[in-house]
């Protein structure tokens, strides 16, 4: 389960991400209509979840091998945990709403 201050972090990367525009960090702030396409917000998601478990695997092998705590291995995970879960929720989100479009009636 992730602790309390791991999903606040999320929450909050969330509600900055949405107070743009949707543009991310790197985009310009004068294009009012064009953002970062689909596929750059998608590999960004998948490449951070990535990051996450990485960092858990090398934090459980080095509390292994004695060089950490086992504060810091449980922080990695809860970490890991909820950046999985939010890209659950969104795929099951993407996957809803492709749904709602295919029953719509031209």
């Amino acid at each position: 389960m992730a602790s309390p201050t791991v999903a606040a972090n999320a929450y909050a990367n969330l509600a900055r991400i949405l107070d743009s525009g949707g543009r991310g960090p790197g985009s310009d702030s004068d294009t009012s209509t064009s953002g970062p396409s689909f596929t750059n917000v998608l590999k960004d998601a998948l490449g951070s979840v990535m990051e996450a478990g990485h960092k858990s695997d090398a934090q459980t092998l080095a509390m292994a091998n004695g060089k950490v705590n086992v504060m810091d291995v449980v922080t990695a995970v809860a970490e890991t945990d909820v950046a999985v879960s939010t890209l659950v929720s969104v795929r099951d989100r993407v996957i809803q709403s492709y749904e709602d479009i295919m029953k719509m009636t031209i």
